[in-house]
C-alpha cells in the first residue's frame, strides 16, 4: 500500500513538471490518483473494483475515465464536474438504472437502465456512437435522441423495449448501424426508418412483432433492403408465426375486430398492452405466453394479472410508476430473480402473489415500505433464506404463506413485525430442528396461527414432528447430533443471504476452478461462484441437464467437463448464459442425438466433445448456433449415415473426427465423400461398415456409383432427419412428451404414438382433445393452465390405462356424473378436477367423492354435508396448505376447510340456484328476449337468439352498425333514439362514412418543384431530378451517381462551369467516351497484324518471327527438337541426326516400347490386352528371379491355367475344380539370378513347355502326363492375359521379365495396366557381384544378393556364424553341427535312428553285448533274441528272415513340420501336418495299371493334395505358401 501512495505521488509530480506552462492542467499531490484507482498520464483505470459510487478527486485533466465491471447503480452530473477534457467515458458492466441529463455518454451496456429519460442527449451533438444494449429498457420515447444529430451507431438490442414511440428516430439521419434485437417489440410506428438513408445495418431480429394491418409497410421496407434486418419474423399471429415478416404480401397482414383499432404506443400515460385486456382499472395478462412484465402500463391500473405465463424475473423499478396498484398476481411464472425496488413506493398494494415460481432468495428490502399488504404467497418456490428484516414494514399482513421451500432455519424475530397476521403457512420446508429454532416453537406456541403444520425434518429424534407441539427443551445445538438433510440444500445457505455464494456442497473450489468430479452426484450443482472459469463434473450419474439457468451469471466459464457421466437428455437452454465457454466435454455419456438447441446460448464454443455417445445421425439442425466450433470429436459413437449440409452451420470447423463410426455407405452418404477430399478437416479415414463390398473403404475413397441403396431407390428413412419424430412445438424424450405453453389449440401432428406421458398445460384448449383415447400407452396427461370449461360424458372414454391426470388452473364448473368412468386405473389424479384454481363457481356433482384431491385453493367452494368429505380428507395428514375457502352456504363464508369442524358442513335446503346452474347453465334461463337456450361441450351455452337481437344472451338490439358502414378505420356509434348511427373518423379523414381523405398537400412544404402526394394523415414528396432529400431541399452534385456523364471509369470533378472527366489512359473526349486508335503510328515488321489494346497496341506475329514487334526471325529447329523421344528417353545429336538414348526397360527408335519390367512389390501386376488367334498360341518370354516359387502367367478367372515357379522350377498347372489338378515341370531351374527363356505353344487342349531350347514337357487339359510329340498343343478360351505377383494358390513373384512374345508379337508394357509396384528396366544386377549367392535385382532397396546357406555379407562372402543345433530334433540323443546348416543325433543307449526316435540297438551292437545272434544275419534289420532264439526286427520297407526282401510299395504316413530356405532364411510351417512317404519297391509288370519300361515302374505318388500353410522365418518375417505333398503312393513309370 505504501508503494502504491508513492507511486500516486510520483504521478502527480512527474504531471506538473511536465505541465509546468499550463498550470491550470496541473496534478498537484492534492489531486493524486483516487482510491483504490490507478493513474498513467491522463487515463484513469477504476474498473473491476465494486466501487458503489464514482470516485471523488478525480484529477481534472483526465481525458479518459474507466469505470466498466462495477457496482454503480447512479449516474449525476456531480459526478464529473470539472472534467473539462474527458474524451472517454466507460461504464459498462455496472448496476446503474438512473443516469441524469446532460452526461457525456458512449458506452452504458450491460447495466440496468430500464428508462430513457427525454432529451438525455441533449448535449451531446458529436457523441457518434451510444450502447445501451443488454439492460432492461422498456420504451423508447419520442425525443430520447434529440440533440445527437451526429450519431452513427446505437445499440438498443438484449433490452425489454416494448414500446417505441412515433417519431423517436426521426433526428437520426446519420445512423449507419441500429441493433433492436432480442426486445419484446410487438409493434412499429410507420415509417420509423425511413429517415435512415446511410443505415448499412439492421436487427430486429428475436422480438414478438405482430404481423396485422399495422405492420404491413415493414415487409416493403425490408424487400427494397435485402441486407438489412436478416430473420427478422412474426410471433402472431399463430398463422403467421415464424415466417420471415420481408416474404409476405399485404393481404397476409389482416386486422380483425377490435385489433383494427390498437391505439399507438404512448408513453404519456401509458396504455393497455396488445396483448392484455384492459377494464375497470384491471388489466388481464394471464396466460399469454409472455416472458417480461409489459412496460408502460395504465397508471390508473389498481390490479394487475400476469399469472401463467413466462416471465423469468421482475425487473428494477418494475411497478414503481403504478402508485394505485392494489393487487399484483405473478404466480405460475418462470421468476428467479427479484429486484430489490421491483415494489417500491406501492403504498396501497394489499396482495401480492408469487407462488409457483423459482425463486431462491428474497432480496433486502423487497417489501419495503408496503404498509397495506394484506396478502403475501410465496409458496412453491425454492426459497433456501429468509432475511429477519425482510418483513419489517408489514404491519397489516394478515395471511403469509411460506409452504413448500427449501428453509431449513428462520432467524429469530422474523415474523416479530407482523401485527396482524392472522394466518401463516410453513409446512412442507426441511427445517433443522436445532438450538437455532426454539425461539419459533415459542412464538408459535403463544400465537397459534401456523396451520399448515410445519414439522421437523431433522434431528432424527425429531422427525416429522410439528414443531409447535415440541417442548422448548427439545431444542439442542448437540456435536453429537446429525443435523444435515441428505439431498437438501448446503444449511450454510440458510444463514448466509447476502454473502457471495459459497462453493457447492462436497465440491472443491480452488483458485477459480470448482471441481465436482467422482462425486456420484446426480443432479446438477446449485450456486456457483460467479468466478468460476472451469467447472469439472465429470465421473459423476448425471442422466438429465434441466435448463435451471445454472450458467447464468459465470460470465468467466470458460470449459465445462461433465465426461463420463449417464446424459442422455440435455434440455433446450440448458447452457444459456454460458456465452463465454470455449470447450465442451461430453465423452462418454448416453446421448443418442443432438440438436443445435442443446447447445442455445454457447455462442463462443469452439471445443465440442461428443467422444463415445451413441449418437446415430447428424442432420442439418444438429449445430446451429455454433458457428465458433473449431473441433469437433464424434469419435465412436453410433453414427451410420450424416445429412447433407450437417456441417454448413459450422464455418470455421479445422479438426473432425469421425473414426469408430458404422457408417453404412449407402446412396444418402455419396454427398459426403467428395466433402471429406474438398475440406480436408477429417482426422484420420473414417471407414464404410457396410454394405459388405465396401467394409473398411475409407469414405473418401469410394466411387460415387457406389454409393447406392438397394434396387436404386432412396431409402425413406427418416430416422435422421431433424426432428420429424417428434411434432416441432414439441420436446421428446423417450416416451415423454412436453409440448407445454406453445398457445395450442389442437393435438399438434406426429406424436410418437407409444408415449407415455403428454404436456400440455399453458395452452389454449378449450375441450378435453378426443384424440387421446387413440394412445394407448398414455399413463399422464397434463391438461393444466388451459381454458377448459367444462367436462363430457365421453372425455375420457378408452383411457383406463390412464394413471394421472392434471387439470388444475383451467375454468371447470362442473364434472358430470360419468365423465370420469373411463379411468379405472387412476392412481394419484392430480387432476385437481372440478375444484380447480380460478374456477368461477364449484362443482355440483360428487363424482370426485371416491377421489383423492390435491392442489384445491382459490375456487369458491360450497361446503354443505356434501362437501364434508373433502374437509375431512384434508385434515388427514393436512394435504392442503390451509388456503381453500368456503364461499357458502351462508354462514361459512371465508371459513377454511382446514380448520372449520365437521359439524358446520350441514344441508339446510336446496342448492342454491347460481350453484346448480353449473351443470344445468340453461335452468337459470340466460338468454333474453326469447332467446333458446342450448347446452355447449366448450362455452357452457349458447344463445340462439330471435331476430332483431344479438349478444352472448341476445341482450343486444341489432342496429345500424352491423353492416359496418364506416370506412377508412372509421367507428361506428349507434343512435339508440334514431335508430341510425354516426362514424368516428380515423384521423386524416372525414364525410358521413369516413370517405374522404384529407388532402394533406393543402400546406405542404416540398421545395424545388416537388410534387406532393398526399396519404393517410401525413403526404410524401416526390422529387424533380437531381433534388432529394424528405422535402426536395437538397440538390444532387453534379458527379453524383445518375448525374455523373464521365464513362469508362475516368474522374468526375465538380467546377463552377459544370463536371469535368479526367480520363484514364486510352479514352478520350469530353466524356472519355472515344477509344483512341493507337494502330494509327504502330510499329510492327515483317508483316506483322498491329491489335488496338487498351493505352497500347500489340503486334501478332507471322510464322517465323517473334519479339514485341516482330522483329526477329526464328532459328531452325534441331534434329531433337523435331525427334519425338517418348517415355523420359533424352535426346543426344550425333552426325547431324537426333538418337534417343532408352532407360531401362525401353527399346525402339522413339524409345516408345515397354519391353522389361521389374516386380518391386509383392502385390503388384500387369494386365495385358486380350490374346487373340486362340486355340493357337505362341508364348514366348525371358525371365531373371532368385525366387524358388511365384507365379508367372495366369490368364484370369474362365480358364484355370497358371505358369509358376515351384522349388525353382517352372511348373505349368491345369486346376479346372472338378477333378484333380495336374502339372508338368521342367527340368531346368530358373531362379539362379540369370535370364532364362520359357516357351508355351498351346494347340486344341494340349501344352508345351520349354526352357531354354530344352526338351519340351507336354500335358493335356485332362490331366494325363504324356511323352512329348512336339504337335499336340493346349487350348485355352480367349480370356485375360496377365503377368502377375498377385497369388493365386502359391506365392508372389519378385524379379525381371522381358521380351514377351505373344504370337511371334513383342508385347509393350505401356499399352497394358501396370499396378503400382512394377518399374521399367532389368538391368540393376549387372553392377552387383554375388559371390556365394544370387543377384535379386527386385529388392525395395535396390538389387540385393540372396545368399546360400552359411554365407551372409552385401556380396555373400562373409561365412554366417549360425547354430544348427539350435531347434535340433534330437529325440533321445546329443545333437553335434556338422556345419552351419546341418547336425548329426548321437542316440542313447538303447535308442536309434536319424533322430533317435528307435528303441533297440543294431544287430552287430546286439551281438557284441548279449554274445548272442552269431548265427543269424539280418540284412536290413536288427538281430534280437527271444524265448525262441534268435530272430530279425527289420527296418520299414523289408521283410523276410534275413530281413532280405523289400517290401511292396506303400505309404508311410509323417508328421512333422515342413522346412525351406527363402534367401538366408530357414523357413517352417507353423505347425506340424501329416503326409506319407512311399517306400518299397515295384515289380515290373506287379502293379495293375503300371506301363513298363526298361527302366522298371517306381513307387512314386499317385495322388497328391496342395495346402495352403503359413511359414515363419528365423529372421522374423512370415508368408504363406502352396505345398503338394504325396496322401497316396503306387507304382507308376519312372520320372
Amino acid at each position: 500500500e505504501r508503494d502504491r501512495e508513492r507511486e500516486r505521488e510520483r504521478v502527480g509530480f512527474v504531471s506538473c513538471l511536465f505541465l509546468s506552462w499550463t498550470p491550470y492542467l496541473c496534478f498537484s499531490r492534492v489531486e493524486a490518483c483516487p482510491a483504490p484507482c490507478s493513474c498513467l498520464g491522463s487515463t484513469v483505470d477504476c474498473h473491476g473494483l465494486g466501487i458503489h459510487a464514482v470516485p471523488k478527486n478525480i484529477p481534472r485533466g483526465t481525458e479518459r475515465l474507466d469505470l466498466n465491471g462495477n457496482n454503480l447503480t447512479i449516474v449525476t452530473k456531480t459526478d464529473f464536474f470539472g472534467l473539462k477534457h474527458l474524451r472517454v467515458l466507460h461504464l459498462m458492466e455496472n448496476q446503474i438504472s438512473n443516469v441524469e441529463r446532460g452526461i457525456d455518454l458512449n458506452r452504458l451496456n450491460k447495466n440496468r437502465l430500464s428508462q430513457l429519460p427525454e432529451l438525455l442527449f441533449q448535449k451531446n451533438e458529436a457523441l457518434s456512437r451510444l450502447d445501451l444494449s443488454e439492460n432492461a429498457i422498456q420504451a423508447i420515447p419520442r425525443r430520447a435522441f434529440r440533440g445527437a444529430t451526429d450519431l452513427k451507431n446505437l445499440q438498443l438490442d438484449k433490452n425489454r423495449i416494448s414500446c417505441i414511440e412515433e417519431g423517436a428516430f426521426r433526428a437520426l439521419r446519420s445512423l449507419e448501424v441500429l441493433t433492436l434485437n432480442n426486445n419484446n417489440i410487438s409493434s412499429i410506428p410507420v415509417s420509423s426508418f425511413n429517415h435512415m438513408p446511410k443505415l448499412r445495418t439492421f436487427r430486429l431480429h428475436s422480438n414478438s412483432l405482430r404481423c396485422d394491418c399495422h405492420l404491413a409497410w415493414l415487409s416493403p421496407w425490408l424487400r427494397q433492403r435485402p441486407a438489412l434486418g436478416l430473420y427478422t419474423q412474426c410471433s402472431s399471429p399463430p398463422t403467421l408465426r415464424g415466417l420471415n415478416l420481408a416474404e409476405l404480401h399485404k393481404s397476409d397482414f389482416a386486422c380483425h375486430g377490435g385489433s383494427a383499432f390498437v391505439q399507438p404506443c404512448s408513453l404519456a400515460s401509458g396504455s393497455c398492452p396488445p396483448m392484455c385486456s384492459c377494464s375497470n382499472n384491471i388489466v388481464d395478462c394471464r396466460g399469454r405466453g409472455l416472458t417480461a412484465i409489459p412496460a408502460h402500463l395504465p397508471e390508473a391500473m389498481t390490479e394487475i394479472r400476469l399469472e401463467q405465463n413466462g416471465i423469468k424475473s421482475v425487473p428494477p423499478g418494475a411497478f414503481t410508476s403504478y402508485k394505485k396498484l392494489r393487487r399484483i398476481d405473478l404466480s405460475n411464472n418462470q421468476i428467479s430473480e427479484i429486484a430489490p425496488d421491483a415494489f417500491q413506493g406501492l403504498r396501497a398494494l394489499n396482495s401480492l402473489v408469487l407462488y409457483g415460481n423459482k425463486i431462491t432468495e428474497l432480496p433486502r428490502g423487497v417489501f419495503d415500505g408496503l404498509a397495506s399488504l394484506e396478502l403475501l404467497l410465496l409458496n412453491a418456490n425454492k426459497i433456501h433464506c429468509i432475511r429477519a428484516s425482510v418483513f419489517k414494514d408489514l404491519e397489516n399482513l394478515a395471511l403469509l404463506s411460506l409452504y413448500d421451500n427449501k428453509i431449513q432455519s428462520l432467524a429469530k424475530g422474523t415474523f416479530s413485525s407482523l401485527h396482524s397476521i392472522q394466518t401463516l403457512h410453513l409446512a412442507q420446508n426441511p427445517f433443522v430442528c436445532d438450538c437455532n429454532v426454539k425461539w419459533l416453537a415459542d412464538f408459535l406456541r403463544s400465537n397459534p396461527i401456523e396451520t399448515s403444520g410445519a414439522r421437523c425434518a431433522s434431528p432424527r429424534r425429531l422427525a416429522n414432528k410439528r414443531i409447535a407441539q415440541i417442548k422448548s427443551n427439545k431444542f439442542r445445538c448437540s456435536a453429537k447430533e446429525q443435523y444435515h438433510i441428505p439431498g437438501t440444500e448446503d444449511r450454510r445457505l440458510n444463514y448466509e443471504c447476502n454473502s457471495k455464494p459459497v462453493c457447492p456442497a462436497k465440491c472443491r473450489c480452488e483458485a477459480n476452478v470448482v471441481d465436482c468430479s467422482n462425486l456420484r452426484l446426480t443432479k446438477f450443482p446449485e450456486h456457483l461462484p460467479s468466478s468460476t472459469e472451469e467447472l469439472r463434473l465429470n465421473n459423476n450419474d448425471l442422466s438429465v441437464l434441466e435448463a435451471t439457468g445454472a450458467f447464468k451469471g459465470l460470465s468467466q466459464l470458460k470449459k465445462i467437463n461433465l465426461s463420463n457421466n449417464k446424459i442422455s437428455e440435455i434440455e433446450d437452454g440448458v447452457f444459456e448464459g454460458a456465452a463465454s465457454v470455449v470447450e465442451l466435454h461430453l465423452t462418454a455419456n448416453h446421448l443418442e442425438s443432438v440438436s443445435g438447441s442443446m447447445f442455445r446460448g454457447m455462442e463462443g464454443l469452439r471445443m465440442l466433445m461428443l467422444r463415445n455417445n451413441r449418437i446415430s445421425c447428424i442432420h442439418n439442425g444438429s449445430f446451429t448456433g455454433l458457428a465458433n466450433v473449431r473441433l469437433l470429436s464424434l469419435y465412436d459413437n453410433q453414427l451410420s449415415t450424416i445429412l447433407p449440409g450437417a456441417f454448413d452451420t459450422l464455418p470455421n470447423l479445422s479438426t473432425l473426427n469421425l473414426l469408430a463410426n458404422p457408417f453404412n455407405c449407402d446412396c444418402r452418404l455419396s454427398w459426403f465423400g467428395a466433402w471429406l477430399r474438398s475440406r480436408r478437416i477429417v482426422t484420420g479415414n473414417p471407414r464404410c461398415q457396410s454394405p459388405a463390398f465396401l467394409r473398411e473403404i475409407p469414405l473418401q475413397d469410394v466411387a460415387v456409383p457406389d454409393f447406392r441403396c438397394e434396387d436404386g431407390l432412396v431409402l425413406e428413412d427418416s430416422s435422421c432427419a431433424p426432428g420429424p419424430q417428434c411434432p416441432s412445438q414439441c420436446t421428446c424424450v423417450d416416451t415423454v412428451v412436453r409440448c407445454s405453453n406453445k398457445h395450442l389449440q389442437a393435438l399438434p401432428r406426429g406424436l410418437p404414438r407409444n408415449v407415455t406421458e403428454l404436456y400440455l398445460d399453458g395452452n389454449q384448449f378449450s375441450s378435453v382433445p378426443k384424440e387421446l383415447a387413440t394412445f394407448k400407452y398414455l399413463q399422464l396427461v397434463d391438461l393444466s393452465n388451459n381454458k377448459i370449461s367444462s367436462l363430457a360424458d365421453d372425455s375420457f372414454s378408452n383411457m383406463s390405462q390412464l394413471t394421472t391426470l392434471i387439470l388444475s388452473y383451467n375454468s371447470l364448473h362442473c364434472i358430470p356424473p360419468l365423465a370420469l368412468g373411463g379411468l379405472r386405473s387412476l392412481r394419484l389424479p392430480r387432476h385437481h378436477l372440478g375444484l380447480l384454481h380460478d374456477a368461477p363457481s364449484p362443482p355440483s356433482s360428487c363424482s370426485l367423492c371416491s377421489r383423492r384431491l390435491r392442489a384445491i385453493g382459490a375456487n369458491p367452494l360450497y361446503c354443505d354435508c356434501r362437501l364434508l368429505w373433502l374437509s375431512d380428507w384434508v385434515k388427514s395428514g393436512y394435504k392442503e396448505p390451509g388456503i381453500a375457502r368456503c364461499a357458502g352456504p351462508r354462514g361459512m363464508e371465508g371459513k377454511l376447510l382446514l380448520t372449520t369442524p365437521a359439524d358446520k358442513f350441514q344441508c339446510l335446503g336446496p342448492v342454491e340456484a347460481s350453484v346448480q346452474a353449473k351443470c344445468s347453465p340453461c335452468s337459470s334461463s340466460p338468454c333474453h328476449n326469447q332467446g333458446v337456450c342450448q347446452a355447449h361441450s366448450t362455452e357452457l351455452y349458447t344463445c340462439t337468439c330471435k331476430p332483431g337481437f344479438t349478444g352472448k344472451h341476445c341482450e343486444t338490439p341489432v342496429d345500424a352498425c352491423v353492416s359496418n358502414p364506416c370506412t377508412n378505420g372509421g367507428t361506428c356509434l349507434s343512435d339508440e333514439q334514431t335508430g341510425g348511427f354516426s362514424c368516428a373518423c380515423a384521423f386524416g379523414f372525414h364525410g358521413s362514412f369516413c370517405e374522404v381523405n384529407v388532402d394533406d398537400c393543402q400546406d405542404h412544404g416540398c421545395e424545388n418543384g416537388a410534387t406532393c402526394v398526399d396519404g393517410a394523415g401525413n403526404y410524401t414528396c416526390l422529387c424533380p431530378p437531381f433534388y432529394t432529400g424528405l422535402l426536395c431541399e437538397e440538390e444532387e452534385d453534379v458527379c453524383s451517381p445518375g448525374r455523373n456523364p464521365c464513362q469508362h471509369q475516368s474522374t468526375c470533378i465538380s467546377s463552377p462551369t459544370g463536371p469535368r472527366c479526367v480520363c484514364i489512359p486510352g479514352w478520350v473526349g469530353p466524356e472519355c467516351s472515344i477509344d483512341y486508335n493507337e494502330c494509327v503510328d504502330h510499329r510492327c515488321q515483317n508483316g506483322a497484324q498491329c491489335v488496338d489494346g487498351l493505352d497500347g497496341y500489340s503486334c501478332v506475329c507471322p510464322q517465323g518471327f517473334s519479339g514485341e514487334l516482330c522483329e526477329v526471325a526464328a532459328p531452325a529447329p534441331s534434329p531433337c527438337q523435331l525427334a519425338q523421344c517418348q517415355n523420359g528417353a533424352p535426346c543426344v545429336e550425333k552426325a547431324g541426326s537426333a538418337v534417343c538414348q532408352c532407360l531401362p526397360g525401353f527399346e525402339g527408335q522413339s524409345c516408345e516400347k515397354l519391353v522389361s519390367v521389374n516386380f518391386v512389390d509383392r502385390d503388384s501386376y500387369v494386365q495385358l490386352r486380350d490374346i487373340k488367334n486362340w486355340p493357337q498360341a505362341n508364348i514366348t518370354l525371358q525371365v531373371s528371379t532368385a525366387e524358388d516359387n511365384g507365379i508367372l502367367l495366369y490368364n484370369g478367372d474362365n480358364e484355370p491355367i497358371a505358369v509358376e515357379l515351384h522349388q525353382g522350377h517352372v511348373r505349368v498347372t491345369y486346376d479346372p475344380g472338378n477333378q484333380p489338378a495336374t502339372a508338368i515341370y521342367s527340368t531346368e531351374t530358373v531362379n539362379d539370378g540369370r535370364f532364362h527363356t520359357v516357351e508355351l505353344v498351346t494347340f486344341n487342349r494340349m501344352m508345351n513347355l520349354s526352357v531354354d531350347g530344352g526338351e519340351p514337357t507336354t500335358l493335356d487339359s485332362l490331366g494325363r502326363s504324356q511323352p512329348p510329340t512336339g504337335e499336340v498343343p493346349l487350348y485355352v478360351m480367349p480370356a485375360s492375359l496377365g503377368l502377375s505377383s498377385q497369388p493365386l494358390n502359391m506365392s508372389s513373384f519378385h524379379g525381371c521379365i522381358r521380351n514377351l512374345y505373344i504370337n511371334h508379337e513383342l508385347q509393350d508394357f505401356t499399352r497394358s495396366h501396370m499396378k503400382p509396384g512394377v518399374v521399367p528396366g532389368c538391368q540393376a544386377c549387372r553392377k552387383l557381384y554375388c559371390l556365394h549367392g544370387l543377384c535379386q535385382p527386385n529388392a525395395t532397396q535396390g538389387p540385393q544378393c540372396h545368399c546360400q546357406p552359411g554365407w551372409t555379407g552385401q556380396h555373400c562372402d562373409q561365412p554366417a556364424a549360425a547354430n544348427p543345433c539350435q531347434g535340433n530334433k534330437c529325440v533321445k540323443g546329443v545333437c553335434v553341427g556338422l556345419d552351419a546348416q546341418s547336425y548329426r543325433c548321437d542316440c542313447d543307449q538303447g535308442y536309434r535312428g536319424a533322430l533317435c526316435n528307435l528303441q533297440g540297438e543294431p544287430a552287430a551292437a546286439a551281438a557284441a553285448t548279449a554274445g548272442v545272434c552269431r548265427g543269424r544275419q539280418c540284412q536290413h534289420g536288427q538281430c534280437q533274441q527271444t524265448e525262441d532264439g534268435e530272430r530279425c526286427v527289420c527296418d520299414h520297407g523289408y521283410s523276410g528272415e534275413s530281413c532280405d526282401r523289400e517290401s511292396p510299395c506303400q505309404g508311410e504316413v509323417v508328421r512333422d513340420f515342413h522346412r525351406l530356405q527363402r534367401g538366408t532364411a530357414r523357413c517352417q510351417t507353423s505347425k506340424p501336418f501329416s503326409w506319407v512317404e512311399c517306400q518299397g519297391r515295384c515289380q515290373a509288370g506287379g502293379e495293375p495299371g503300371a506301363a513298363a519300361t526298361a527302366a522298371g515302374p517306381c513307387c512314386a505318388p499317385l495322388r497328391v493334395r496342395r495346402r495352403r500353410l503359413t511359414f515363419e522365418c528365423d529372421d522374423g518375417t512370415s508368408f504363406t505358401q502352396d505345398v503338394e505333398k504325396p496322401v497316396e503312393c503306387g507304382c507308376k513309370e519312372c520320372v
